[in-house]
């Protein structure tokens, strides 16, 4: 079995990127079939409602609160709490809270290029 880079990737040496209102996101992997994303909202944020064409997604909080709406239901996903999110499912992540949410994204392929901001 061929071992590929095996470093230890942390946000300290993931790239870094700002996404929304002040919102933080990490790639930890970032490869053509799999995307590992550790993502930061300060209170009081969100992300506009948005699905994406091919990308299958799970939403694993790991500490705050995070509300998923998902084509108008709203889910609070609490730490060690996730949410599937499938293809072409309409869906807008936000923090409601006094406190930051941290959060991972895993999506199958990889989301980037693949958002359709959702009509109003």
């Amino acid at each position: 079995m061929h071992m590929e880079n095996q470093e230890i990737i942390s946000i300290q040496t993931a790239e870094h990127y700002t996404w929304g209102d002040r919102c933080d996101g990490w790639h930890l992997l970032r490869s053509a079939e799999l995307s590992v994303i550790q993502e930061q909202m300060p209170p009081q944020t969100s992300e506009v409602a948005h699905f994406h064409g091919r990308s299958r997604q799970l939403f694993y909080v790991l500490s705050g609160t995070l509300s998923i709406s998902v084509e108008g239901k709203v889910h609070s996903l609490n730490p060690e709490q996730g949410l599937e999110i499938a293809p072409q499912v309409t869906h807008r992540v936000y923090n409601d809270t006094d406190s930051n949410v941290r959060f991972m994204v895993i999506s199958s392929p990889p989301s980037h290029g693949d958002r359709v901001v959702a009509g109003n």
